[in-house]
């Protein structure tokens, strides 16, 4: 949490330009309001690649974008809404944070919400963290089938985000059959098919290429290691419910497979 201490703080060499500085101060108000002022002077790439600033940026990012597409059905679903307080319910987060994390959702509902600007903004403050900006579009693609389906309009949102974020649309796609299957196994209604989902293998993959998609996996989602790319510590538990996902699935074909 020691981000979000600085974070408020508005210290010299926390401070963001462009669309992500506005979202913060208008969420923040006058907490920031000498912290932009001094990155105004010294220019918005200021710092950048510190650890703090890309955990205010995928906090940021995370819970802005995630309103946006919540209301781009034009609605905004109790389920939506659910899985919102549910991500932050895990994270634990303090009552400060989670005003915040509120006014970035709100933040994202607005009709003027400046979607593209604000991821190109993020990927720049990510430095090509690949797996770490993945996590981020699991997330926004947990939240599109909050409801239980997905708006043509929230799937056009999400292959935009994958454009500007550097994923195909197969690979969005392959990433809604994850989490498609993950909400499975977290309710105990993980099938075979979805186990191969999963892991992006079929019945007629190998072991041995069963094994090897099972570890990429695994490495990709390993908390520590998003940690250490900056995803807040306070996510770590999303990062851990990912991994036991994907364990189970690899436990099922394993078990159907002998």
């Amino acid at each position: 949490m020691a981000w979000w201490g600085t974070f408020i703080g508005g210290t010299l060499g926390y401070v963001f330009g462009g669309p992500l500085g506005a979202i913060i101060g208008a969420a923040l108000g006058g907490n920031l309001d000498r912290g932009i002022k001094m990155g105004d002077q010294i220019g918005s790439h200021a710092y950048m690649g510190d650890q703090e600033r890309v955990q205010a940026a995928f906090f940021t990012t995370t819970f802005s974008v995630m309103g946006h597409i919540a209301k781009a059905d034009g609605h905004v679903s109790e389920q939506e809404i659910s899985t919102a307080k549910h991500i932050m319910a895990q994270m634990q987060l303090s009552a400060e944070q989670r005003k915040a994390a509120i006014r970035f959702f709100d933040q994202g509902k607005t009709a003027d919400f400046p979607l593209v600007d604000v991821l190109h903004q993020f990927k720049k403050e990510c430095h090509r963290r690949r797996n770490l900006i993945q996590m981020f579009v699991e997330i926004q693609i947990a939240t599109a089938l909050a409801d239980g389906k997905v708006d043509a309009s929230e799937k056009r949102i999400l292959y935009t985000i994958g454009e500007i974020l550097g994923f195909s649309r197969s690979h969005i796609d392959h990433l809604f059959n994850i989490e498609n299957g993950a909400q499975a196994s977290a309710s105990d209604r993980l099938t075979l098919d979805q186990a191969y989902k999963i892991l992006g293998v079929n019945k007629n993959s190998s072991e041995t290429e069963i094994k090897k998609a099972y570890r990429r996996l695994m490495g990709q989602h390993h908390p520590d290691k998003l940690v250490a790319k900056g995803l807040p510590d306070e996510m770590i538990a999303l990062a851990t419910e990912k991994t036991q996902e994907i364990r189970k699935a690899y436990d099922l074909i394993k078990k159907h497979i002998g």
